[in-house]
């Protein structure tokens, strides 16, 4: 028998799921383009340098816990698209692909201390501010949050960077890398836009689980999403 919890909190996904399915279905009918959400983004290719949590913590997740480097292909853009200066909703997308397996995470501006990471936050500058995954994966060890937090590049050049941590719930967080990419962020999206669809329902990282209940809420939006520029 069904937890009465559970079957409340899958309904609730299923509305809200379907609400944002509508959301995005109205934004593609509204402006039609490859992508209703994060129309317009640049492309990168990168490496993300594993070390595993400094304070010992883990997680049972090989890429939250051992160290080691994977290589990364990041597309960086405004959320809803609106055109500067008016701040929006920043996406950090990853695949990121080690010993031929492939898994995509998706990171958004949000806040970083308590609550606030699990809230939308417009960003006037993308590359300034933290992102989270906004909702936690299971582990084997118990749901984690995600986040990146910019921090200067390591070429004086060019180029940006993240350090990458982990948090359970609204605790402390646990770094365990740091992510560089080729090229800095730009406001103007002037960089390389390839077609990459990111999916982080359906493209798992192995051992990064998404919630039925998160899985609920996201999937239709996603299937609405690659509907609308002719992908199954």
């Amino acid at each position: 028998m069904i937890d009465p919890a559970k079957r409340t909190a899958r309904t609730l996904a299923s509305v809200a799921g379907g609400a944002l399915a509508g959301a995005t279905r109205t934004i593609a009918a509204v402006r039609p383009a490859g992508k209703p959400l994060h129309p317009a983004g640049t492309v990168v290719e990168g490496v993300l340098t594993r070390h595993g949590a400094e304070d010992g913590a883990e997680t049972g997740v090989d890429l939250l816990d051992r160290s080691g480097q994977t290589a990364v292909t990041a597309r960086i853009s405004r959320g809803v698209g609106l055109p500067k200066p008016v701040p929006d909703v920043w996406g950090l997308a990853l695949r990121l692909t080690q010993e031929g397996e492939t898994g995509d995470l998706l990171f958004a501006s949000t806040g970083w201390n308590g609550p606030l990471r699990h809230l939308l936050v417009p960003r006037w500058e993308g590359g300034e501010r933290p992102l989270t995954t906004l909702l936690p994966y299971r582990t084997p060890t118990g749901p984690v949050v995600l986040g990146a937090w910019p921090v200067p590049p390591a070429e004086e050049d060019g180029g940006s960077a993240w350090t990458l941590s982990w948090a359970r719930g609204m605790g402390a967080w646990h770094e365990f890398g740091r992510l560089e990419l080729e090229r800095a962020v730009d406001d103007d999206m002037s960089g390389s836009d390839e077609r990459v669809s990111f999916d982080p329902v359906e493209n798992l990282v192995p051992g990064l689980e998404q919630y039925p209940v998160v899985a609920r809420l996201r999937r239709p939006s996603y299937r609405i999403a690659r509907a609308s520029r002719g992908q199954d």
